[in-house]
């Protein structure tokens, strides 16, 4: 295993990598044939003896697989950093933890900006359309490479939430047990819409170049930071919004009457969408919104959710934030539905919290319990020991 690539405006990052398929290609939803797939990931903890304490960690639309580590492009923190470690949630002393970049990804997996081996150049909108089946796949063979069976857990939120009921629709004797959170079934119509919206705010930068930019040398920084300031707004609430921001000015006393950032909140979008660009790749965002929309598993299973799960051994625990618009609890309780009705074990919380969507990614002690509490109950019935510090 070697370092990973970065993207063409930065260093290579850190981390792991692999290259799949190469022999038996893997078959996408559309009907191509990709291979060989290169996979960047990062894993934390020690896989043990019988290999029952692996944990897959699926990571949201504009996520990556640093789940613990500082951001080599940014410098912040992992993105689930304080529940990673030893003797935290996700305690490294007890469990293997695995985070693959998404196929379609651009921090190192396989994705439109790399280089097509046929072509020699970058694939961009040559890129095979992707579903997250087509991710999940992948993430198979990531797996099968690292000699696991079976999974303990698949965990993830928003889109890794979604990455988190295909596993346990496709691979449904290879989970033990799998926590989606703020996530859906399928995408509503609603979300939809918003992610066309930032498409279409990419599409229509010059500089965007009909997805030919890397070959002119350009990059449509301005479509893609108007698409994340559109995202981001779905990702908080309004009392957050509110709270945080309410109609306070920037640094003024008074309105310029012009269309300078008066507001606070006009000034932290603009700062979301610039930082977002040094990070993310254009064409990737119209590819993994994509796969987002076509996700749908009752269409997968004649209409009937249920049919998803029918037969399944998998323990889960569904969980929702009650001021989150995005994934809101209704799309939770679905999925908690369809799970009875095929008489599965799963539990379901909804955690109160204003902070929208966002808040799996935030300081919510109630959410760290609830993942605290299941996860020791799943590896009591794993029969899988605890650390030698207590663990949790």
């Amino acid at each position: 295993m070697s370092e990973s690539s970065g993207s063409p405006s930065s260093p290579p990052p850190p981390g792991l990598k692999v290259e799949l398929g190469r022999d038996r290609p893997i078959r996408l939803d559309c009907g191509v044939d990709l291979g060989p797939v290169t996979v960047a990931y990062q894993t934390y903890g020690r896989l043990n003896a019988d290999k029952s304490n692996a944990i897959l960690i699926c990571h949201a639309l504009t996520g990556d697989h640093y789940v613990a580590d500082p951001h080599p492009i940014t410098g912040k923190p992992g993105w689930w950093s304080e529940l990673v470690g030893p003797g935290r949630v996700f305690d490294t002393d007890r469990y293997f933890l695995i985070c693959s970049n998404v196929l379609g990804g651009c921090m190192g997996t396989t994705g439109p900006m790399d280089v097509n081996p046929a072509t020699g150049q970058p694939w961009n909108l040559s890129f095979p359309v992707i579903t997250i089946g087509d991710m999940v796949q992948v993430q198979a063979r990531l797996v099968d490479h690292l000699g696991i069976d079976r999974l303990f857990c698949v965990v993830g939120g928003s889109m890794g939430g979604m990455q988190v009921l295909e596993w346990a629709h496709s691979f449904p004797e290879r989970v033990f047990a799998a926590i989606p959170i703020a996530a859906a079934a399928r995408h509503s119509a609603q979300n939809i819409a918003f992610h066309e919206v930032g498409r279409q705010a990419i599409v229509a930068d010059p500089d965007w170049c009909e997805g030919n930019y890397l070959l002119e040398g350009k990059r449509p920084h301005r479509g893609l930071a108007v698409a994340r300031m559109a995202a981001h707004i779905t990702y908080l609430s309004e009392p957050a919004l509110h709270q945080k921001f309410g109609r306070n000015l920037q640094n003024r006393e008074t309105v310029t009457y012009g269309f300078d950032a008066d507001f606070q909140v006009e000034s932290y979008l603009r700062h979301q969408g610039s930082t977002f660009v040094d990070r993310f790749d254009a064409n990737s965002y119209l590819y993994i919104t994509r796969a987002m929309d076509y996700f749908d598993l009752a269409a997968e299973n004649g209409g009937v959710l249920a049919n998803a799960f029918r037969g399944t051994r998998t323990r889960f625990c569904v969980v929702s934030f009650t001021s989150d618009w995005l994934f809101p609890t209704p799309e939770s309780r679905a999925i908690v539905h369809a799970l009875n009705a095929v008489a599965a074990n799963v539990s379901f919380v909804e955690i109160k919290s204003d902070k929208g969507h966002d808040a799996f990614l935030l300081d919510e002690p109630e959410f760290h319990a609830t993942l605290t509490g299941f996860l020791e109950g799943a590896a009591a019935h794993r029969g899988l020991p605890r650390a030698k510090g207590g663990g949790p």
